[in-house]
């Protein structure tokens, strides 16, 4: 039966900047600092105690709105928004709110096969976190060292239909946001937090529907989860000839359940008003020109240039464009080596496989690009074989070192001296008579055996393509010299 309604969802997703100080103060703050332990007077909103911008906290959020395409307003202004509630330790938030730095600007996600769509953005503005209350069976405290800390917050249009393209848009969002430096995103800390804003419409009808808000969800399946839940909610409703009612609620993840807080508040209820103790802060068109300038190219573009410039397959330029940090990597080493598709093998079949066997992020590493592209030059080179590179790889991934030092040092260099490998053919051969009436007798497999048994009398160190031709040549000549095919046929030879 065809759908009667359709979801219409928005998100305002509050990011922490990456900056050394708090927004208004110049207190630092730590996730795993003891409670209560970065503050000041300014933060604890003491009497008299009054807020001075940090600087750097509005080039970051110019930073973030030129990356999403953004309006970068010349004059933007802080307001006060009311409210009591214990993690407020002013009894209202400082945020922007009638002026925000910037306006407009879009998330591009894919959707379906490959389909790109954008999600427009109606702003992006600056304003300070709110404490932490922290739960201890019948009691509660307030930790305030997040109390200020520097965010921005990105709020979308009504345009996401489903919870999957709300999924795209954080996780699109999320790797603009770590190119860029702006924040970390780490989700687990809180960088990153998501209310969500869903109503349900009737099909082919422009009017939106009653919108809910769900708020503070700190994971990416969260925020999939609760869509899904509360568009299943939200149906039922309509369906039974009720009407859903407008209001905040929270993303229980244990019962897998929306749960209602409070009528939703309108902008009046927070009474609004400029901020008395914060000057205008004007952006100039220079500034914005040098921060612009600072921004890397942006994930989904460099996508695209590496399948085009290094003939990389598309996926694996998805992998390695997914961190800013693996993308210069790749970039950096498939110069020094001139050859980015066998760089882009190494890395998607070698490298990140270290990484998910040891559990140590490339990053933190001690292989450099410069060590892979020597690495991979001399096995192209055919100094040494494709096994011993991989062995150095897994040693300088864990331990570090020059791949050239390590294979002159320790004697690794591949044997491609045919003389010498066809007396270790020969030995292999004579000792597994049976592998080569195997192969005689069709099983061509059995060619594969002896090659790892020269391998393996040479210490790994032997030239495997020139093993496999003098292998085959000999196999030839046993051939040649059975009295009759049918004798071959029958797995005998002279």
């Amino acid at each position: 039966m065809k759908a009667q309604y359709e979801m219409r969802a928005g998100l305002e997703i509050h990011v922490q900047l990456k900056v050394a100080a708090k927004l208004f103060c110049t207190c630092d703050f730590s996730f795993a600092a003891e409670p209560n332990s970065c503050v000041c007077p300014v933060c604890l909103g003491y009497p008299g105690a009054l807020p001075v911008l940090n600087g750097a906290a509005v080039a970051q959020a110019v930073k973030a709105g030129l990356m999403l395409g953004c309006e970068i307003n010349s004059v933007s202004s802080f307001d006060r928004k009311n409210y009591f509630y214990p993690d407020a330790a002013k009894n209202y938030q400082i945020t922007q709110n009638f002026n925000p730095l910037c306006r407009g600007g879009a998330i591009e996600i894919q959707v379906g096969d490959g389909e790109v769509r954008e999600i427009g953005l109606t702003r992006i503005h600056l304003e300070e976190d709110v404490a932490k209350s922290v739960h201890h069976g019948d009691c509660s405290g307030i930790d305030f060292n997040r109390a200020g800390v520097a965010l921005i917050e990105i709020v979308t249009r009504p345009e996401i239909t489903s919870a999957d393209e709300a999924v795209a848009v954080l996780t699109a969002l999320k790797e603009l946001l770590l190119y860029a430096g702006v924040s970390d995103c780490n989700l687990e800390e809180g960088n990153m937090r998501c209310d969500v804003n869903m109503s349900l419409k009737h099909c082919g009808v422009a009017e939106l529907g009653t919108k809910v808000e769900i708020k503070n969800i700190n994971t990416i399946s969260g925020v999939q989860a609760a869509l899904r839940y509360e568009a299943r909610r939200q149906g039922d409703i309509l369906a039974g000839g009720g009407s859903v009612e407008q209001e905040t609620r929270r993303w229980d993840a244990e019962t897998g359940k929306t749960v209602a807080m409070r009528a939703k508040e309108d902008a009046p209820d927070y009474r609004y008003m400029a901020e008395p103790d914060l000057p205008q802060l004007g952006v100039t068109a220079a500034e914005v020109a040098r921060l612009g300038s600072e921004l890397p190219e942006a994930p989904a573009k460099r996508r695209i240039r590496l399948v085009e410039q290094y003939g990389i397959p598309a996926y694996d330029a998805g992998v390695i464009t997914g961190s800013r940090f693996l993308a210069d990597f790749f970039e950096e080493s498939a110069g020094l080596c001139g050859n980015g598709k066998v760089v882009s093998n190494w890395i998607m079949t070698d490298v990140l496989h270290l990484v998910g066997a040891h559990g140590v992020a490339i990053e933190a590493s001690r292989i450099s690009p410069v060590e892979l592209a020597e690495l991979i030059n001399l096995v192209n080179s055919g100094t040494i074989n494709a096994a011993t590179g991989k062995e150095l790889l897994e040693e300088i991934f864990l331990q570090g070192g020059t791949p050239t030092t390590m294979v002159e040092s320790r004697g690794l260099g591949q044997i491609s001296d045919a003389a010498m490998l066809e007396d270790l053919v020969a030995a292999a051969m004579a000792d597994n008579p049976n592998s080569v009436n195997d192969w005689l007798a069709g099983k061509k497999a059995a060619a594969g055996f002896l090659v790892g048994q020269v391998m393996k009398r040479s210490r790994g160190k032997a030239d495997p393509k020139l093993v496999g031709k003098l292998i085959e040549v000999s196999l030839n000549g046993i051939r040649t010299d059975c009295v009759t095919t049918a004798e071959c046929g029958k797995g005998e030879h002279q």
